[in-house]
């Protein structure tokens, strides 16, 4: 074991390795986080980290207020599946399925958004005020390229504060990141090439992949540690592709989390291939604890790594201010800015700059962090009171998705159908696939307060999904 490798990985190997070999048997109970803590040194963080990562592996199990015991022996997974690079057709089925038809929601489990409510709106529509009361009006047609200097400037800082130097001219500002993560597709690839991504993957990939007429090369993804590198190895020497898009932190919609050491090594194995990485980090400054995760883009020596980032999810979800911090790239992507839509809102990009500027956000994202930290908790305790017996629930560190896998003979596009009307959304599994699978899993939003009438709704879709049995 290298001694990079982090210590609750150390643990949560060495405790694998005990269930394997038969020490630790099915039913047995783990010592509990203050003995393990005790007995190894470390902090109780590092120990509930092993025991997650384990339980996202399927080899224990919490109990309410008992502790973690061995899981029952599983049958192994199917080796994953090397498909052919394919042509993807998912934007009808998003539309379908994340479309509500006019019907009021009062549960919006399926929203790819944390609840407003988590926002500071009062305090960024004082910013969107004083930010253009210091605009020059020169700089409303004048000055375009690239978005907004001193919004630059803070975004580049806040680099600098997780230990990367990413200059100001290196940022191209963006309507939200998708806008970003679209032009950075297309800067990087022609119809026909083939793209890797991870299976399960943001749909929205996917629909830019059907876009722009480009096949995907599905890499099977760890719902705690993301994409599976032997796997993106063998895809890189059978299909050749020609760009990599992928969450590395806080992903969506599985929640996982790719280790240091693991996002140093992917980004060794693309730059050896010659493949360009898009890194979708939106999710970045939402760790339940402590700061946010280094980037891939910190182990880039190249300049190879298009870091895409906004303040969609964070701090201003209607402004539509995004960036990519696109190495090598920056001024081929600033060119294709300029002829797609030439400039993003500088009102609304002054708003966030000044808002940045006056100290504020530090402090507001701790207060998100700790929201959405208790509002997974309940949401994932609710979920395994009320689904079904065998349903395995993700436990992310950060971000606010929790990815749901019922015992295989549910749907959840039946179960979709059943909820919407009674004004419960959420996202199908076969939605974050560009072959329609995971048809037995789901994507739920823990972004919403949790309040008695959310309570009352994930207890009645675990009734609608009991219901596909009878």
């Amino acid at each position: 074991m290298s001694e990079a490798t982090p210590r609750y990985r150390q643990l949560a190997d060495e405790i694998a390795g005990l269930i394997e070999r038969g020490a630790l048997r099915p039913g047995d109970r783990l010592p509990s986080v203050r003995q393990t803590q005790a007995v190894r040194g470390c902090s109780a963080a590092t120990v509930f980290q092993a025991y997650h990562l384990l339980e996202s592996r399927g080899l224990v199990r919490a109990a309410e207020r008992s502790g973690y015991f061995v899981a029952p022996a599983a049958p192994p997974p199917p080796a994953p599946l090397q498909r052919e690079p394919h042509p993807v057709a998912v934007s009808e089925m998003v539309f379908q399925l994340l479309g509500t038809g006019g019907q009021d929601i009062h549960a919006p489990l399926g929203s790819a958004f944390p609840s407003a409510s988590l926002f500071p709106l009062d305090a960024m529509r004082r910013a969107l005020t004083a930010g253009n009361r210091r605009l020059h009006p020169a700089e409303l047609t004048q000055h375009l390229p690239g978005g907004h200097a001193a919004l630059r400037r803070q975004i580049a800082l806040r680099y600098l504060r997780m230990g990367l130097s990413v200059a100001p001219d290196e940022i191209v500002l963006t309507d939200g990141a998708l806008e970003g993560l679209n032009l950075s597709l297309q800067l990087l690839t022609r119809p026909g090439d083939a793209v890797l991504i991870e299976s399960p993957g943001f749909y929205a990939a996917l629909q830019a992949l059907e876009r722009l007429g480009l096949r995907a090369v599905e890499v099977p993804a760890d719902p705690a540690e993301g994409a599976d590198l032997a796997a993106m190895a063998t895809a890189i020497e059978r299909h050749a592709p020609r760009a990599c898009w992928l969450m590395t932190s806080f992903s969506n919609p599985l929640g996982s989390l790719m280790p240091p050491e693991k996002k140093r090594a992917l980004v060794a194995l693309l730059e050896r291939a010659g493949i360009p990485l898009i890194e979708d980090d939106v999710y970045a400054e939402l760790p339940h604890e402590g700061g946010p995760p280094l980037p891939a883009k910190a182990f880039s020596t190249r300049g190879e790594v298009l870091h895409a980032g906004s303040f969609a999810k964070t701090l201003a979800p209607g402004y539509r201010v995004g960036w990519v911090a696109a190495g090598r790239f920056a001024p081929a992507l600033l060119r294709a800015k300029l002829s797609q839509s030439l400039s993003g809102s500088w009102p609304a990009q002054a708003a966030v700059a000044h808002y940045l500027a006056e100290g504020d956000y530090d402090r507001h994202l701790r207060a998100l962090r700790r929201a959405l930290a208790e509002q997974q908790r309940a949401l994932r305790a609710a979920v395994l009171q009320h689904f079904p017996a065998g349903t395995r629930v993700t436990r992310p560190l950060g971000g606010y998705f929790l990815w749901v896998d019922l015992p295989d003979h549910f749907d959840s596009l039946v179960l979709q159908r059943a909820a919407l009307p009674e004004g419960i959304s959420l996202a199908p599994g076969p939605l974050f696939s560009a072959g329609g699978d995971f048809r037995h899993s789901l994507r739920l939003n823990s972004g919403q307060p949790w309040t008695p009438a959310l309570a009352r709704a994930v207890a009645r879709l675990g009734e609608l999904i009991r219901s596909q049995s009878a």
